[in-house]
Protein backbone atom coordinates (compact mmCIF):
# COMPACT_ATOMS: atom_id res chain seq x y z
CA UNK A 1 0.00 0.00 0.00
CA UNK A 2 1.47 3.61 -0.71
CA UNK A 3 2.39 6.22 1.81
CA UNK A 4 0.06 9.16 1.52
CA UNK A 5 1.86 12.04 -0.18
CA UNK A 6 3.44 14.71 2.37
CA UNK A 7 0.82 17.20 1.28
CA UNK A 8 -2.84 15.81 2.05
CA UNK A 9 -5.50 18.07 2.74
CA UNK A 10 -6.43 17.94 6.55
CA UNK A 11 -8.98 15.41 7.50
CA UNK A 12 -12.53 16.99 8.13
CA UNK A 13 -13.63 17.74 10.75
CA UNK A 14 -11.75 18.84 13.80
CA UNK A 15 -8.16 19.30 11.94
CA UNK A 16 -7.58 22.46 14.41
CA UNK A 17 -8.13 20.07 17.65
CA UNK A 18 -6.34 16.81 15.76
CA UNK A 19 -2.77 19.20 15.49
CA UNK A 20 -3.25 20.17 18.94
CA UNK A 21 -3.42 17.23 20.32
CA UNK A 22 -0.47 16.25 17.95
CA UNK A 23 1.50 18.65 19.23
CA UNK A 24 0.52 18.09 23.32
CA UNK A 25 2.31 14.90 22.81
CA UNK A 26 5.09 16.38 22.40
CA UNK A 27 4.64 18.66 25.89
CA UNK A 28 3.86 14.62 27.54
CA UNK A 29 6.71 12.96 26.64
CA UNK A 30 8.94 15.42 27.18
CA UNK A 31 9.12 15.03 30.80
CA UNK A 32 10.91 11.59 30.29
CA UNK A 33 13.53 13.19 28.48
CA UNK A 34 14.08 16.49 31.05
CA UNK A 35 13.77 15.09 34.32
CA UNK A 36 15.40 11.45 34.23
CA UNK A 37 17.77 11.70 30.94
CA UNK A 38 18.96 15.02 31.47
CA UNK A 39 18.61 17.10 34.30
CA UNK A 40 17.29 15.00 37.55
CA UNK A 41 17.45 11.55 37.78
CA UNK A 42 20.54 11.21 35.71
CA UNK A 43 22.45 13.97 38.51
CA UNK A 44 20.87 11.69 41.42
CA UNK A 45 22.16 8.69 39.87
CA UNK A 46 26.04 10.25 39.58
CA UNK A 47 25.94 12.22 42.94
CA UNK A 48 23.49 9.64 45.04
CA UNK A 49 24.01 6.35 43.98
CA UNK A 50 27.45 6.09 42.42
CA UNK A 51 28.93 8.91 44.70
CA UNK A 52 31.63 9.67 41.80
CA UNK A 53 30.39 11.53 39.15
CA UNK A 54 33.16 10.42 36.76
CA UNK A 55 32.29 7.37 37.03
CA UNK A 56 28.91 7.54 37.39
CA UNK A 57 28.20 9.71 34.27
CA UNK A 58 30.19 6.81 32.37
CA UNK A 59 27.46 4.19 33.78
CA UNK A 60 25.26 6.56 32.45
CA UNK A 61 26.40 7.14 28.78
CA UNK A 62 27.11 3.22 28.23
CA UNK A 63 22.74 2.83 29.66
CA UNK A 64 21.95 5.37 27.34
CA UNK A 65 24.25 3.18 24.68
CA UNK A 66 22.63 -0.18 24.99
CA UNK A 67 19.49 1.21 24.63
CA UNK A 68 20.71 2.85 21.55
CA UNK A 69 21.48 -0.56 19.91
CA UNK A 70 17.70 -1.60 20.09
CA UNK A 71 16.47 1.42 18.76
CA UNK A 72 18.74 1.28 15.96
CA UNK A 73 17.64 -2.12 14.92
CA UNK A 74 13.98 -1.95 15.90
CA UNK A 75 13.18 1.53 14.86
CA UNK A 76 13.33 1.17 11.00
CA UNK A 77 11.79 -2.45 11.17
CA UNK A 78 8.91 -0.82 13.35
CA UNK A 79 8.13 1.60 10.70
CA UNK A 80 8.28 -0.82 8.11
CA UNK A 81 5.54 -2.99 9.69
CA UNK A 82 3.87 -0.04 10.34
CA UNK A 83 3.17 0.75 6.74
CA UNK A 84 1.01 -2.66 6.51
CA UNK A 85 -0.21 -4.16 9.83
CA UNK A 86 -2.45 -0.58 10.63
CA UNK A 87 -2.70 2.55 11.99
CA UNK A 88 -0.36 4.42 14.06
CA UNK A 89 -1.54 5.81 16.96
CA UNK A 90 -1.59 1.87 18.86
CA UNK A 91 1.62 1.82 18.02
CA UNK A 92 2.39 5.03 20.13
CA UNK A 93 -0.08 4.28 22.61
CA UNK A 94 1.79 0.67 23.75
CA UNK A 95 5.35 1.75 22.91
CA UNK A 96 4.41 4.87 25.17
CA UNK A 97 3.42 3.02 27.78
CA UNK A 98 6.71 0.93 27.33
CA UNK A 99 8.45 4.60 28.73
CA UNK A 100 6.00 5.07 31.63
CA UNK A 101 6.10 1.75 33.47
CA UNK A 102 9.96 1.81 33.72
CA UNK A 103 9.56 6.00 34.92
CA UNK A 104 7.49 4.86 37.60
CA UNK A 105 9.28 2.56 38.44
CA UNK A 106 12.63 4.05 39.52
CA UNK A 107 10.46 4.94 42.86
CA UNK A 108 12.47 1.65 43.86
CA UNK A 109 15.79 3.37 42.99
CA UNK A 110 17.59 3.22 46.57
CA UNK A 111 20.97 6.10 47.05
CA UNK A 112 23.02 3.01 47.43
CA UNK A 113 25.64 1.90 45.12
CA UNK A 114 24.68 -2.04 45.45
CA UNK A 115 25.42 -4.00 42.09
CA UNK A 116 21.84 -5.16 42.37
CA UNK A 117 20.28 -1.42 42.75
CA UNK A 118 22.68 0.16 39.38
CA UNK A 119 21.15 -2.97 37.71
CA UNK A 120 17.82 -2.23 38.49
CA UNK A 121 18.16 1.47 37.79
CA UNK A 122 19.96 1.25 34.44
CA UNK A 123 17.28 -1.45 33.52
CA UNK A 124 14.66 0.71 34.11
CA UNK A 125 16.38 3.43 31.96
CA UNK A 126 17.33 1.37 29.42
CA UNK A 127 13.72 -0.03 28.87
CA UNK A 128 12.02 3.49 29.09
CA UNK A 129 14.17 4.79 26.67
CA UNK A 130 13.72 2.54 24.61
CA UNK A 131 10.12 3.01 24.53
CA UNK A 132 10.32 6.64 24.24
CA UNK A 133 12.27 6.59 21.19
CA UNK A 134 10.38 4.13 19.47
CA UNK A 135 7.11 5.62 20.13
CA UNK A 136 8.65 9.06 18.60
CA UNK A 137 9.11 7.32 15.42
CA UNK A 138 5.60 6.89 14.94
CA UNK A 139 4.30 9.96 16.01
CA UNK A 140 6.72 11.81 13.95
CA UNK A 141 5.67 9.97 10.55
CA UNK A 142 2.35 11.13 11.73
CA UNK A 143 3.01 14.85 11.18
CA UNK A 144 3.14 13.90 7.42
CA UNK A 145 -0.81 13.07 7.59
CA UNK A 146 -1.86 15.87 9.79
CA UNK A 147 -0.50 18.93 8.54
CA UNK A 148 -0.78 20.67 5.26
CA UNK A 149 2.09 21.61 3.16
CA UNK A 150 2.23 24.69 3.59
CA UNK A 151 2.54 24.19 7.35
CA UNK A 152 4.25 21.53 8.25
CA UNK A 153 7.43 23.21 9.37
CA UNK A 154 5.38 25.23 11.28
CA UNK A 155 3.65 22.36 13.22
CA UNK A 156 6.48 20.47 13.53
CA UNK A 157 8.21 23.36 15.31
CA UNK A 158 5.00 24.02 17.08
CA UNK A 159 5.63 20.14 18.47
CA UNK A 160 8.93 20.85 19.82
CA UNK A 161 8.16 24.66 21.29
CA UNK A 162 5.12 22.94 23.24
CA UNK A 163 6.96 20.36 24.08
CA UNK A 164 9.98 22.51 25.80
CA UNK A 165 7.13 24.20 27.34
CA UNK A 166 5.83 20.65 28.66
CA UNK A 167 9.80 20.27 30.06
CA UNK A 168 9.48 23.32 32.06
CA UNK A 169 6.42 22.72 33.48
CA UNK A 170 7.37 18.99 34.90
CA UNK A 171 10.52 20.45 36.33
CA UNK A 172 8.92 23.44 37.91
CA UNK A 173 6.35 20.96 39.78
CA UNK A 174 9.75 18.96 40.58
CA UNK A 175 11.00 22.40 41.98
CA UNK A 176 8.60 23.14 44.19
CA UNK A 177 6.38 20.48 44.76
CA UNK A 178 8.90 17.66 45.30
CA UNK A 179 12.77 19.41 46.21
CA UNK A 180 11.70 22.60 47.56
CA UNK A 181 13.39 25.95 46.90
CA UNK A 182 15.24 27.66 50.46
CA UNK A 183 13.32 27.76 53.11
CA UNK A 184 10.23 26.88 51.64
CA UNK A 185 9.00 23.41 52.09
CA UNK A 186 8.12 21.28 48.91
CA UNK A 187 4.14 21.26 48.07
CA UNK A 188 3.78 17.53 48.09
CA UNK A 189 5.48 17.09 51.44
CA UNK A 190 7.29 14.38 50.52
CA UNK A 191 10.66 14.04 52.76
CA UNK A 192 13.99 13.89 51.83
CA UNK A 193 15.31 10.45 53.64
CA UNK A 194 16.62 8.24 51.08
CA UNK A 195 16.01 10.46 48.63
CA UNK A 196 12.65 10.02 48.20
CA UNK A 197 11.86 13.49 46.69
CA UNK A 198 14.19 12.83 44.24
CA UNK A 199 13.35 9.02 43.35
CA UNK A 200 9.38 10.63 43.10
CA UNK A 201 10.48 12.23 39.88
CA UNK A 202 10.27 8.79 38.13
CA UNK A 203 6.62 8.55 39.25
CA UNK A 204 5.85 12.58 38.24
CA UNK A 205 7.14 11.52 34.45
CA UNK A 206 5.29 8.76 34.67
CA UNK A 207 2.20 10.37 35.42
CA UNK A 208 2.60 13.59 33.18
CA UNK A 209 3.30 11.40 30.21
CA UNK A 210 0.31 9.21 30.43
CA UNK A 211 -2.18 11.70 30.94
CA UNK A 212 -0.86 14.61 28.52
CA UNK A 213 -0.89 11.34 25.59
CA UNK A 214 -4.58 11.00 26.18
CA UNK A 215 -5.65 13.83 24.03
CA UNK A 216 -3.48 12.43 20.81
CA UNK A 217 -5.24 8.96 21.31
CA UNK A 218 -9.39 10.66 21.20
CA UNK A 219 -9.00 13.51 18.80
CA UNK A 220 -5.52 12.95 16.30
CA UNK A 221 -6.39 11.78 12.75
CA UNK A 222 -5.00 8.54 12.12
CA UNK A 223 -4.54 6.71 8.81
CA UNK A 224 -7.08 4.65 8.00
CA UNK A 225 -5.82 0.71 6.89
CA UNK A 226 -6.96 -2.23 6.11
CA UNK A 227 -5.20 -4.79 9.15
CA UNK A 228 -3.01 -7.47 8.19
CA UNK A 229 -2.10 -10.38 10.53
CA UNK A 230 1.06 -9.15 12.43
CA UNK A 231 3.34 -12.32 11.04
CA UNK A 232 2.34 -10.99 7.34
CA UNK A 233 3.00 -7.68 8.26
CA UNK A 234 6.31 -8.63 9.59
CA UNK A 235 6.97 -10.22 6.84
CA UNK A 236 6.18 -7.78 4.06
CA UNK A 237 7.79 -4.89 6.61
CA UNK A 238 10.97 -7.10 6.83
CA UNK A 239 10.85 -7.60 3.40
CA UNK A 240 10.26 -3.85 2.45
CA UNK A 241 13.29 -2.54 4.90
CA UNK A 242 15.97 -4.87 3.90
CA UNK A 243 15.00 -3.43 0.32
CA UNK A 244 14.87 0.25 1.37
CA UNK A 245 18.33 -0.32 3.10
CA UNK A 246 19.85 -1.53 -0.09
CA UNK A 247 17.90 0.91 -2.55
CA UNK A 248 18.34 4.00 0.16
CA UNK A 249 22.10 4.68 -1.24
CA UNK A 250 20.12 4.95 -4.55
CA UNK A 251 18.77 8.55 -2.73
CA UNK A 252 21.94 10.36 -2.74
CA UNK A 253 20.33 13.16 -1.31
CA UNK A 254 18.58 11.39 1.47
CA UNK A 255 20.98 9.35 2.21
CA UNK A 256 23.18 12.51 2.70
CA UNK A 257 20.94 13.86 4.79
CA UNK A 258 20.27 10.68 7.25
CA UNK A 259 24.14 11.03 8.00
CA UNK A 260 24.59 14.39 8.39
CA UNK A 261 21.92 14.55 10.87
CA UNK A 262 22.73 11.36 12.33
CA UNK A 263 25.89 13.19 13.38
CA UNK A 264 25.00 16.32 14.23
CA UNK A 265 21.95 14.81 16.43
CA UNK A 266 24.53 12.31 17.85
CA UNK A 267 26.25 15.63 19.37
CA UNK A 268 23.01 17.15 20.08
CA UNK A 269 22.15 14.33 22.10
CA UNK A 270 25.51 13.88 23.39
CA UNK A 271 24.67 17.10 25.17
CA UNK A 272 21.22 16.22 26.58
CA UNK A 273 22.82 13.22 28.23
CA UNK A 274 25.13 14.86 29.87
CA UNK A 275 24.31 18.58 30.11
CA UNK A 276 22.69 18.16 33.75
CA UNK A 277 26.08 16.11 34.96
CA UNK A 278 28.15 18.87 33.25
CA UNK A 279 26.47 21.55 35.19
CA UNK A 280 27.11 19.85 38.41
CA UNK A 281 30.51 18.52 38.15
CA UNK A 282 32.03 21.85 36.65
CA UNK A 283 30.25 24.40 38.16
CA UNK A 284 29.17 22.59 41.65
CA UNK A 285 25.69 23.24 40.67
CA UNK A 286 23.18 21.78 43.64
CA UNK A 287 20.26 20.35 42.77
CA UNK A 288 17.95 23.97 43.30
CA UNK A 289 20.38 25.28 41.02
CA UNK A 290 20.45 22.56 38.10
CA UNK A 291 16.62 22.19 38.26
CA UNK A 292 16.48 26.56 37.50
CA UNK A 293 19.19 25.64 35.15
CA UNK A 294 17.22 23.57 33.22
CA UNK A 295 13.92 25.51 33.54
CA UNK A 296 15.81 28.62 32.19
CA UNK A 297 17.35 26.55 29.68
CA UNK A 298 14.11 24.94 28.67
CA UNK A 299 12.39 28.18 28.08
CA UNK A 300 14.99 29.14 25.77
CA UNK A 301 14.60 25.97 23.61
CA UNK A 302 11.24 26.50 23.66
CA UNK A 303 11.25 30.30 22.39
CA UNK A 304 13.55 29.25 19.82
CA UNK A 305 11.28 26.18 18.57
CA UNK A 306 8.18 28.97 18.09
CA UNK A 307 10.13 32.09 16.71
CA UNK A 308 12.10 29.00 13.82
CA UNK A 309 8.98 27.75 13.37
CA UNK A 310 7.90 30.09 10.27
CA UNK A 311 11.22 30.78 9.26
CA UNK A 312 11.18 27.08 8.72
CA UNK A 313 8.21 27.56 6.28
CA UNK A 314 9.27 30.57 4.56
CA UNK A 315 13.29 30.04 4.00
CA UNK A 316 12.80 25.77 4.12
CA UNK A 317 14.27 23.31 6.75
CA UNK A 318 17.86 23.22 5.52
CA UNK A 319 18.38 26.48 5.79
CA UNK A 320 17.12 26.85 9.19
CA UNK A 321 19.17 24.01 10.36
CA UNK A 322 21.99 25.20 8.92
CA UNK A 323 22.08 28.79 10.82
CA UNK A 324 21.16 26.94 14.20
CA UNK A 325 24.04 25.00 13.79
CA UNK A 326 25.98 28.07 13.44
CA UNK A 327 24.91 29.54 16.32
CA UNK A 328 25.47 26.30 18.38
CA UNK A 329 29.22 26.29 17.29
CA UNK A 330 29.33 30.37 17.98
CA UNK A 331 27.98 30.06 21.36
CA UNK A 332 29.60 26.63 22.34
CA UNK A 333 32.87 27.71 21.71
CA UNK A 334 32.41 30.53 23.83
CA UNK A 335 30.84 28.49 26.67
CA UNK A 336 34.15 26.78 26.90
CA UNK A 337 36.19 29.06 27.26
CA UNK A 338 34.00 30.50 30.47
CA UNK A 339 34.83 30.05 33.86
CA UNK A 340 32.09 32.14 35.61
CA UNK A 341 28.77 30.40 36.24
CA UNK A 342 26.36 32.79 35.74
CA UNK A 343 28.12 33.50 32.32
CA UNK A 344 27.42 29.88 31.70
CA UNK A 345 23.76 30.00 32.47
CA UNK A 346 23.48 32.69 30.52
CA UNK A 347 25.17 31.95 27.46
CA UNK A 348 23.73 28.29 28.02
CA UNK A 349 20.50 30.36 27.15
CA UNK A 350 21.56 31.54 23.80
CA UNK A 351 22.44 27.46 23.24
CA UNK A 352 18.73 26.61 24.18
CA UNK A 353 17.52 29.29 21.83
CA UNK A 354 18.93 27.04 18.73
CA UNK A 355 18.87 23.69 19.95
CA UNK A 356 14.82 23.33 19.31
CA UNK A 357 14.99 25.31 15.64
CA UNK A 358 17.24 22.17 14.81
CA UNK A 359 15.49 19.12 16.33
CA UNK A 360 12.04 20.71 14.29
CA UNK A 361 13.43 21.13 11.25
CA UNK A 362 15.49 18.36 10.86
CA UNK A 363 12.25 16.10 11.76
CA UNK A 364 10.82 18.47 8.68
CA UNK A 365 13.34 18.04 6.49
CA UNK A 366 12.97 14.32 6.79
CA UNK A 367 9.75 14.22 5.48
CA UNK A 368 10.19 16.66 2.88
CA UNK A 369 12.80 14.33 1.63
CA UNK A 370 11.19 11.12 1.72
CA UNK A 371 10.14 9.65 -1.05
CA UNK A 372 6.89 8.51 -1.84
CA UNK A 373 5.93 5.38 -0.31
CA UNK A 374 9.03 5.80 1.83
CA UNK A 375 8.09 8.33 4.83
CA UNK A 376 8.00 6.23 8.16
CA UNK A 377 10.28 4.20 6.68
CA UNK A 378 12.64 7.40 6.13
CA UNK A 379 11.51 8.17 9.84
CA UNK A 380 12.56 4.84 10.99
CA UNK A 381 16.40 5.49 9.03
CA UNK A 382 16.01 8.51 10.53
CA UNK A 383 16.00 6.98 14.29
CA UNK A 384 18.11 4.09 13.01
CA UNK A 385 21.04 6.95 11.65
CA UNK A 386 21.27 8.40 14.89
CA UNK A 387 20.57 5.72 17.18
CA UNK A 388 23.07 3.33 15.36
CA UNK A 389 26.06 6.46 16.00
CA UNK A 390 24.93 7.41 19.41
CA UNK A 391 27.29 5.64 21.13
CA UNK A 392 29.77 7.30 19.52
CA UNK A 393 29.06 10.61 20.92
CA UNK A 394 28.99 9.71 24.43
CA UNK A 395 31.91 7.37 24.18
CA UNK A 396 34.27 10.47 22.55
CA UNK A 397 32.69 12.95 25.66
CA UNK A 398 33.92 10.25 28.27
CA UNK A 399 37.36 10.21 26.35
CA UNK A 400 38.27 13.52 26.13
CA UNK A 401 37.13 14.47 29.93
CA UNK A 402 39.50 11.20 30.59
CA UNK A 403 42.55 11.79 28.49
CA UNK A 404 43.06 15.53 29.47
CA UNK A 405 41.24 15.40 32.98
CA UNK A 406 38.62 18.00 32.17
CA UNK A 407 35.15 18.16 31.04
CA UNK A 408 35.84 20.89 29.01
CA UNK A 409 37.48 18.70 26.11
CA UNK A 410 34.68 16.83 26.42
CA UNK A 411 31.71 19.16 25.59
CA UNK A 412 34.89 20.23 22.23
CA UNK A 413 33.89 16.99 21.32
CA UNK A 414 30.41 17.68 20.74
CA UNK A 415 31.26 21.17 19.06
CA UNK A 416 32.90 19.13 16.72
CA UNK A 417 30.69 16.82 15.45
CA UNK A 418 28.38 20.15 15.28
CA UNK A 419 31.08 21.37 12.71
CA UNK A 420 31.31 17.98 10.87
CA UNK A 421 27.62 18.12 10.33
CA UNK A 422 27.27 21.64 9.18
CA UNK A 423 29.19 20.73 6.39
CA UNK A 424 27.93 17.80 5.54
CA UNK A 425 24.73 19.30 5.43
CA UNK A 426 25.70 22.27 3.06
CA UNK A 427 25.97 19.44 0.54
CA UNK A 428 22.45 18.33 0.82
CA UNK A 429 19.78 19.61 -1.61
CA UNK A 430 15.99 20.00 -0.08
CA UNK A 431 14.13 18.07 -2.48
CA UNK A 432 12.45 14.92 -3.18
CA UNK A 433 14.67 11.78 -4.67
CA UNK A 434 11.47 10.16 -6.40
Amino acid sequence: MSEPDITPELAPPGAKKSIFAWCLYDWANSAFSTVVITFVFSVFFTRGMIGDETQGSAMWSYAIAISGVFIAILGPLFGAVADHSGARKRWVFWLSMMCILPSAMLWYAQPVADPANIFFTLGCVVIANIGYELSAVFYNAMLTHIAPKHLIGRISGWGWGIGYLGGIGALIIALYGLVGVGEMEPLFGITGMDSANIRATGPLTAVWFLVFMIPLLIWTHDIERVPMKMRDAMKLGGKQLWQSMREVRHHKNLAQFLVASAIYRDGLNTLFTVGGIYAAGVYQMDLVEILQFAIGLNVAAGIGAFLFAGLDDKIGSRPTVLLSLIGLIVIGAIVLFTKDKDMFMLLSMGLGIFMGPVQAASRTLAGRLAPRGMVTQTYGLYAFTGKSVSFIGPLAYGAATHFYGTQQAGMFTIILFWVVGLGLLGMVEERRDD
